[in-house]
């Protein structure tokens, strides 16, 4: 059973109106519970003397900014589309992300800096029973937190939870690690306040780098998963009429806004209409699946056995240089004694060969296949995998 139940109505489907609510009741939700978590700690710590449960305190604080944040970040992705953002506010979230990351880091380094302090000038740490019951309430509230986050992004798929998430299980770990310490301090004598504040810190911060990298990744705009092109490439060619389909390009605007073009090759004898026609199908039909696609026709002569084979030897000559390679938009100018090839060839972006050397060799093989025919190819660069 997903989190969702405790902000929705049963009747409340995964609507993006549903996930704004729960975006929006789960950030008040956790600054609530940062808030309390914070100022029992401070106090805690500042009486204790504890310089990592004081610390952890203050990250619990920060935790709040990170929450209003998130808040924010769901409102402002709920918002329609506009005249200055045409595709949405979905972006909004990853931005709410980023700056959560960052939050994480900033907490990092002066908790990094407390307990470097701490190392040089250890002090006594005061046990108390409400101490150690405090660190395992906190404990068992940023678990709560961090199952609850994570039920939310398995339904809603929005970065914010899964950022949420991390942070809320970084907070767990780096409280009992706190709370170790102060058992190992009590009853061997070794302090370790400092060396587990540099722990808590270090750990903090590969969390939040981890958070970091992900959504700078997709704010840059980072490749739709392989799976989903795949699919989406096996639903165009389902229909009767496509040969083919290349140069697919999907744009993730966030969750629930992707929009595509592609290249859909058909048969050179259909008519214009009917060539729109099915165009106007194709993404009709995969609208539904909450892609929005742009229908670019490309036709193919298919009924000249002369461009066949011409065609056949330039697919193989190319598969010769990487079987990987692949071959479209290809078509025949001139005449009988000479004719130029032209054609397109999708590479992935690993290859090691630059554009120039492609081509040079899939001119050297064809030469050898066909003296007189003549290369016209454009190399391109693809998520081939």
């Amino acid at each position: 059973m997903s989190a969702s139940f405790l902000f929705l109505k049963k009747s409340e489907k995964n609507t993006p109106a549903a996930r704004e609510k729960c975006g929006k009741r789960a950030g008040l939700l956790g600054i609530l519970l940062n808030i309390l978590l914070a100022a029992a700690k401070i106090a805690f710590g500042a009486v204790s003397g504890a310089v990592s449960v004081l610390a952890d305190g203050m990250n619990n604080l920060t935790d709040c900014g990170s929450n209003v944040v998130s808040v924010v970040g769901f409102k402002v992705s709920g918002k329609p589309a506009d005249k200055e953002h045409p595709f949405g506010h979905r972006r909004a979230e990853s931005v709410s992300a980023l700056v959560i990351a960052v939050v994480i880091l900033a907490v990092a380094a002066e908790l990094a800096i407390q307990s470097v302090e701490s190392i040089f000038s250890p002090e006594k740490t005061d046990f108390s029973r409400g101490l150690v019951i405090v660190l395992g309430v906190s404990v068992l509230v940023k678990l709560f937190m961090f199952l609850m986050n994570r039920s939310l992004y398995k339904e809603f798929s929005a970065e914010t939870f899964k950022a949420t998430a991390t942070d809320s299980l970084s907070d767990a770990i780096a409280t009992a690690v706190v709370l170790a310490s102060l058992f190992v301090s009590r009853y061997t004598g070794i302090e370790l306040d400092g060396y587990m504040g540099m722990a808590v810190a270090v750990f903090i911060a590969f969390s939040g780098a981890s958070i970091l990298k992900e959504t700078v990744s997709r704010l840059l705009g980072h490749a739709v998963d392989r799976e989903t092109v795949k699919k989406l490439e096996a639903d165009i060619c389902a229909f009767e009429g496509v040969h083919g389909v290349h140069d697919m390009a999907l744009h993730d605007y966030g969750e629930g806004k992707l929009y595509a073009t592609a290249h859909v090759e058909v048969d050179s004898h259909m008519t214009l209409t009917a060539a729109h026609d099915l165009a106007d199908k194709i993404e009709k039909a995969v609208e539904k699946t909450g892609v929005a696609l742009t229908v670019h026709i490309d036709p193919l002569v298919l009924d000249d056995p002369a461009v066949n084979r011409l065609r056949e030897e330039t697919e193989r000559a190319v598969h010769e240089i990487d079987a990987a390679f692949q071959v479209h938009d290809f078509r025949v100018v001139g005449g009988k004694e000479h004719a130029n090839l032209i054609f397109d060839v999708a590479i992935p972006f690993g290859c090691a060969l630059s554009d120039e050397q492609v081509l040079a060799r899939i001119e050297e093989r064809i030469s050898l296949m066909n003296e007189n025919a003549g290369v016209v190819a454009t190399i391109e660069r693809q998520n081939l995998d």
